[in-house]
């Protein structure tokens, strides 16, 4: 590589030049002097290592190409951190979007939990205390289950169910239910990992209760039920349903596992939405353990909820595996004040999630249209804007297939991919999705309180 002129690196600016620049001193403040005068000198290096003839002429503008290049760096560390996001791209339960949007009840408790708190201590007594009870007798109220055990995701619970109940021995499952979900998580893997033996029973798409009978033999250790929560079989098809499974689990004295995904506590027909398995029901059918998500359908926090008879719940509570899975204080606090709005019957004015999936086409149309209207209004380009019907998701491995018809806000502009970076990258960041070359924002999952900031955003981005 060609060495830079020594007359172009005199025009490089020296480290504390830049330090002491006014729109320096505030990313200072944000992420430490010692780690932008790093980014300085990394980008000083740079062009020192062979850049600097491309450089401008004149020191000036040599040091704007700097600054340039800084806010370039910050920007990039800002968007790998956590950040507040906007929801416009329809789909429900996003998951690189973190799953459900808590409910308001369940964010104020996590505020209030954040110090110090009685997590395991019994306030009556001062003395020590059983971590999550509350919430124990919350699953009672609301399922009917003996006793309930809370880990950090549903593939741990998975994990702590088959270690603990049948590790070395076998597990028999459907063939058409081994299934892989979101980054490669594949089920044989965790049986695996579980020191558990996989049988496979059936096939993909037809698997009967003769066929689970069949291989019951002296290993056996548990039937289990997967269900495909990320996609359907359709057609020539047949599963075995959960109580036949049971019939089959009592009479050889196994237990049975029911891992019915997406924690649905009701049946969503209300909302003209395909069936889900319903913790209540798979309870009464006499499954042994029921394990689900506890942020898809419940509308909580990330966790893995497991459910079943008080004896066999003790004994997964007494494996040492449950320690290193067990949830935090605040997790716990979530889903404690998300279980109450459930027993409170007012899931489906809280829980965004339910929220979301019961809005009217109707309702979303006339936001759509009010919104469409202001945009009009305040933009320089008021061609730009317009109202389009499209379909949204439920998402996150719930109701696969499912679709609900909607209304977005259509940007159109010479690129529509810009115009969705755009809106990312700047405060809050506002997820859209780019379809027949127009940026579209679906209202259905937009908070009504976030419209005048979803306003502000789109009016920000340039549609040249």
């Amino acid at each position: 590589m060609k060495a830079p002129s020594r007359e172009k690196l005199r025009l490089l600016p020296a480290v504390e030049r830049v330090l002491t620049r006014a729109e320096v001193v505030p990313l200072c403040a944000q992420y430490g002097r010692a780690v932008v005068t790093d980014w300085i000198r990394r980008i000083l290096r740079d062009l020192r290592d062979g850049r600097a003839d491309d450089l401008p002429d004149n020191a000036e503008a040599v040091e704007e190409q700097v600054m340039s290049a800084l806010h370039q760096v910050a920007s990039s560390a800002t968007s790998h951190s956590l950040r507040e996001v906007i929801n416009a791209t329809g789909i429900v339960i996003h998951t690189n979007l973190g799953r459900a949007p808590l409910a308001q009840k369940a964010i104020e408790a996590l505020a209030e939990v954040a110090a110090c708190t009685n997590l395991e201590v019994d306030l009556a007594s001062g003395q020590r205390g059983t971590r999550g009870a509350a919430i124990e007798q919350l699953w009672r109220e609301l399922t009917g289950a003996e006793a309930a055990l809370v880990v950090n995701n549903c593939a741990a619970a998975t994990l702590l169910t088959l270690q603990t109940m049948a590790a070395g021995r076998r597990v028999i499952i459907s063939r058409g239910q081994l299934i892989e979900i979101g980054g490669s998580f594949r089920l044989p893997d965790v049986f695996r990992q579980a020191g558990v033996e996989l049988h496979e029973v059936g096939t993909t798409n037809r698997t009967r209760l003769s066929d689970f009978a069949e291989a019951i033999g002296p290993q056996t250790a548990a039937l289990l039920r997967v269900h495909p929560s990320n996609y359907r079989i359709s057609g020539f098809c047949e599963a075995v349903p959960i109580a036949d499974l049971v019939e089959l689990g009592r009479k050889h004295h196994i237990p049975v596992i029911d891992d019915v995904g997406s924690g649905c506590l009701y049946d969503l027909a209300r909302y003209g939405l395909p069936d889900e398995p319903i913790v209540s029901e798979s309870l009464r059918a006499g499954a042994d353990l029921v394990i689900f998500s506890g942020d898809k359908l419940l509308g909580g926090p990330q966790c893995g909820i497991i459910l079943g008879g008080a004896e066999v719940v003790a004994k997964l509570r007494s494996n040492p595996l449950a320690r290193a899975l067990r949830v935090d204080k605040l997790t716990l606090a979530a889903l404690e004040a998300t279980l109450q709005i459930h027993r409170a019957e007012r899931a489906s004015e809280e829980i965004p999630v339910l929220r979301q999936l019961k809005l009217a086409d109707s309702e979303i149309r006339g936001r759509a249209e009010r919104l469409v209207e202001e945009l009009r209004k305040k933009s320089p380009r008021p061609d730009k804007y317009s109202l389009q019907a499209v379909a949204s998701a439920p998402g996150g491995g719930s109701l696969p297939g499912s679709t609900l018809s909607s209304w977005a806000i259509a940007i159109e502009s010479p690129s529509a991919d810009h115009v969705a970076r755009q809106l990312r990258l700047g405060r809050p960041a506002v997820f859209a999705r780019v379809q027949d070359r127009c940026t579209l924002l679906d209202l259905r999952t937009v908070r009504a309180e976030d419209e005048d900031r979803l306003i502000r955003r789109i009016l920000e981005c340039s549609l040249e």
